[in-house]
């Protein structure tokens, strides 16, 4: 594979003095919201979701909307920034906004037809979209910042972007309550469309930006001072390099879902030819050391547990905390009436007994026959059967969207799933909060004191701890969630800067590429299995998917350790505080490390 130059490092520089940078940062973070939104509105609706689609295999076709994400991502990190620098970064945020915006209008069209093939037809051209939008983003953020500035705007982006994720949790939720599940991710298509409309307000001051610096050719920096695009009032260095750091460091921020192309704009290129061509071929893979390879083990099992549990949090939480099976103790008077609604005539009522029950975060007792029942007493109703007939009735034959349950015979176990619902999506925001608000703080700190290696072994090892309390206690998840967001910022400020200590500079870009392929390919695999056991456990996630989980994290630790050793033998170059990544560079900044979306 050839991927093309990047713009030249002059360029970069050159908009790296134009004020309007600024404007440009703020657009490029506004556009990611969208894609962090609707990335996570299954997690969000998980539990509307399988009301709306029905108990049939759910597991399965729940977890292949983020499968059919993932498997044309094992091959696109190799291509994103091949098309990024063939048509340049603004023009292809406009493609891949838009290829975003169709995939999430097909998925809740898919919604609103309750068809899954439609469904995973939207996420996958979601997923086209969203994970090359993420290299053209990180490319556009090259291009106009650079040293500590472009650190800063890859912190500020994650933390910014991040923001969509936990926006999901807490909206989606209560416009699923307020309306249906639908108008929940038609609201998606929506927040899709603001990100479309800053991407298309970027091209013209991109554009705007390189036909200034290229009419400024030979002029100085008043002249371009006087531009529209007014500078910092420092001269344009049109022909000046950028300096090393003087401590060699990457200064770079981990973000979440890798943008491999990024590092194909680093100028990694001769230092006496900046318009030569960087070859990168996938042949250079065969040629990776040990080290790359655990760190892309490492990457696999880590990640693991860590993107297929915020996938599933939702409905793990509302198993384990917040919508429990109501106790053995608590009967109504009638198994075969409804207990709560406008079908529950008001001299035959149907209450629950004793009166503490079903306590808090449980959820109500429900009759265990419902036959005969029409909606004829409630003219207002609109049913979606004329006649309900369950002589054996369970939870999941219960559909919280029909009015017939909703409003007539079981309204306060609607009720009562709908809050837990709500509850459970907002607790787990805790991991993205965290994410949002001390991964920059991170990356900096990395950079500063090392031991990459380290805490990539220490990130999994919280891991455990955090699966195993989830799947054998029952106290709060807020902890083990806390525990969860810690170690996934650890893991994301130190793993994905290493990867340029273990390959060489011209294979950097291919390394990036390579180790987003592998980690893709556990991300489409793990959801299936996860929805395997969930099947095999009588539709329960605790304790067994937590155990896998578990297992994912224990594989962290030994690769951490094997990670560690071969780091000592060859001269620690991960734990050390300025590593030896770059000492091949002379006079080049070391390049941006690229976006993560995940």
């Amino acid at each position: 594979l050839h991927l093309q130059g990047a713009p030249t490092l002059t360029m970069a520089l050159e908009r790296s003095k134009l004020k309007v940078r600024w404007l440009v940062l703020v657009l490029a973070c506004a556009m990611m919201i969208g894609n962090y939104y609707c990335y996570d509105n299954p997690a969000a609706l998980i539990n509307q979701l399988q009301t709306l689609m029905g108990n049939n295999n759910f597991a399965r076709d729940y977890n292949l909307l983020y499968t059919v994400y993932s498997i044309p991502n094992m091959a696109l990190p190799f291509f994103g920034g091949y098309f990024v620098d063939k048509l340049g970064a603004p023009s292809c945020l406009i493609i891949f906004g838009s290829l975003i915006l169709c995939g999430q209008t097909l998925f809740a069209f898919g919604s609103s037809i309750t068809s899954w093939p439609v469904m995973w037809a939207g996420r996958v051209l979601f997923g086209l979209g969203g994970e090359n939008l993420t290299v053209a983003q990180s490319a556009l953020l090259a291009q106009w910042f650079r040293g500590k500035e472009l650190a800063f705007a890859f912190g500020v982006n994650l933390s910014i972007s991040r923001l969509g994720s936990v926006i999901n949790n807490f909206i989606s939720p209560m416009l699923a309550s307020a309306s249906t599940t639908a108008s929940a991710l038609w609201f998606g298509v929506f927040v899709c469309c603001g990100s479309l409309l800053t991407a298309i307000f970027i091209f013209p001051i991109d554009k705007r930006a390189a036909s200034l610096i290229k009419n400024s050719a030979g002029k100085g920096g008043d002249d371009l001072e006087a531009s529209l695009l007014d500078n910092d009032g420092n001269e344009v260095l049109a022909a000046e390099r950028p300096r090393a750091h003087s401590d060699g460091n990457m200064r770079a921020v981990s973000t979440e879902r890798l943008s491999s192309a990024a590092l194909s704009m680093s100028g990694l290129k001769d230092a006496e030819d900046d318009m030569a061509e960087e070859e990168i071929n996938l042949s250079d893979a065969l040629k990776f050391d040990t080290m790359f390879w655990l760190l892309s083990l490492s990457c696999l099992v880590v990640y693991g547990c860590v993107l297929p549990f915020n996938n599933v949090a939702g409905g793990i939480l509302l198993e384990r905390n917040y919508f429990l099976d109501p106790p053995d103790t608590c009967t109504i008077a009638s198994y075969t009436n409804c207990t709560s609604g406008s079908l529950v005539p008001e001299d035959k009522p149907n209450p629950v007994s004793p009166n503490t029950c079903p306590g808090a975060n449980h959820a109500p007792v429900l009759p265990t026959s419902i036959v005969g029942y029409t909606c004829s007493s409630d003219p207002s109703l609109s049913c979606d059967s004329s006649v309900y007939n369950f002589p054996d009735l369970k939870p999941t034959d219960i559909d919280c969207n029909d009015d017939f349950w909703n409003l007539g015979c079981t309204k306060d176990y609607c009720d009562s799933q709908t809050d837990a619902s709500k509850t459970a999506s907002q607790i787990m925001s805790i991991p993205y909060f965290m994410s949002a608000a001390i991964s920059p703080f991170l990356g900096f700190a990395v950079d500063r004191i090392g031991f990459r290696a380290l805490i990539a072994s220490m990130a999994p090892v919280i891991l455990v701890g955090v699966h195993l309390t989830l799947a054998y206690s029952d106290g709060s998840p807020v902890p083990p969630l806390i525990g969860q967001g810690l170690a996934y910022s650890l893991f994301a400020a130190v793993l994905w800067p290493s990867v340029p200590f273990t390959v060489e500079p011209k294979s950097v870009g291919t390394a990036y590429g390579l180790i987003t392929a592998i980690q893709n390919s556990g991300l489409a695999a793990f959801p299936l299995i996860i929805s395997a056991l969930y099947d095999a456990s009588d539709n329960k996630y605790i304790p067994n998917v937590e155990l896998f989980f578990t297992g994912c994290a224990i594989a962290g630790v030994a690769v951490g350790i094997l990670l560690n050793i071969m780091d000592a033998r060859n001269g620690g170059k991960l734990n050390s505080k300025d590593g030896k990544g770059y000492e091949k560079l002379g006079d080049i900044d070391a390049p941006p490390t690229p976006m993560l979306m995940t």
